[in-house]
This record gives C-alpha cells, sequence and structure tokens, in this order.
C-alpha cells in the first residue's frame, strides 16, 4: 500500500467517529484503535518440547484445540444484546452467526462500538446480561466453529 493512501486513511480514521478500524490486504494488516486497550500480538509457533519418555501422554481429545471461540469484550462499556429496548436480541444461543455479522454493541462515553464475529459457527454461550458493565478482554460469546 502506497504511503499516501495509508497517510489519508489514517487522518480519516483520525478525524472520524469510528473507535476501531481493520484493514486487511493480501500480506498486508492495519489496525486502528482510540480505545485505551493494547490488542494482543498473535503468537509465534514455536517448537513444542519435547516430552520425557516416562511421562504419559495426553488423550487426543484433552489436547486438541478448544471447541469454541471466545468474543471478548474489545473495551470498557455497558454491553448492549438488541438494537433498542424490546427489539429481538442480535443473537440468541443456537443461532448461526458469520464473520462480521454484529453479535452486540458496547457504549462507550456516548459511543457506541459494533462487536462483530470473527468466525462462522454457532452461539453456545452468551456470557452477559443486557446493559451489564463489561471489562476490556471479558468474556461475551462463546462461539463453536462451523
Amino acid at each position: 500500500m502506497q504511503a499516501e493512501t495509508l497517510e489519508k486513511i489514517i487522518q480519516a480514521f483520525e478525524d472520524g467517529d469510528t473507535r476501531e478500524f481493520e484493514l486487511n490486504d493480501g500480506d498486508f494488516h492495519l489496525y486502528l484503535s482510540k480505545n485505551k486497550h493494547v490488542r494482543p500480538k498473535e503468537a509465534k509457533v514455536s517448537e513444542a518440547p519435547t516430552m520425557p519418555a516416562a511421562m504419559p501422554t495426553q488423550p487426543a481429545a484433552q489436547s486438541a484445540q478448544p471447541t469454541t471461540h471466545s468474543i471478548m469484550a474489545p473495551l470498557v462499556g455497558t454491553v448492549y444484546l438488541q438494537p433498542k429496548p424490546g427489539a429481538k436480541p442480535y443473537v440468541q444461543v443456537g443461532d448461526q452467526v458469520k464473520v462480521g455479522q454484529v453479535v452486540c454493541v458496547i457504549e462507550a462515553m456516548k459511543m457506541m462500538t459494533e462487536v462483530k464475529s470473527k468466525i462462522n459457527g454457532t452461539v453456545k454461550q452468551i456470557a452477559v446480561e443486557d446493559e451489564q458493565l463489561v471489562e476490556v478482554d471479558q468474556p461475551l460469546f462463546e462461539i463453536e466453529p462451523a
């Protein structure tokens, strides 16, 4: 991406009301946030240490990847599970969600931030109540990948 284009994107973000912005273009990744939290960096995959022969190995089911994905709160604020009072919730347990689908909004300082699913799957658990105050990285939903 050209520096000129990048500068325009950053300036538009700074001038706008958007709280977070993410751009993925091939090998280029840009993440901008006006929130006071730091996005965790992806862990680099390293070679696993070898186990001594005398140690029993764990069953494959226990060592496999987790069966659900947590959607975490990106900022401190009040979570709303529905677009307006009395409306149908964004998602319910058992619903199918798609990447980019809004699952709730969090209000902080009169700013509404949409929380979107990063995977396709089924909602297995809603870990918060409507209008509950949430902390950064607090689990909001558990999604079983499709």
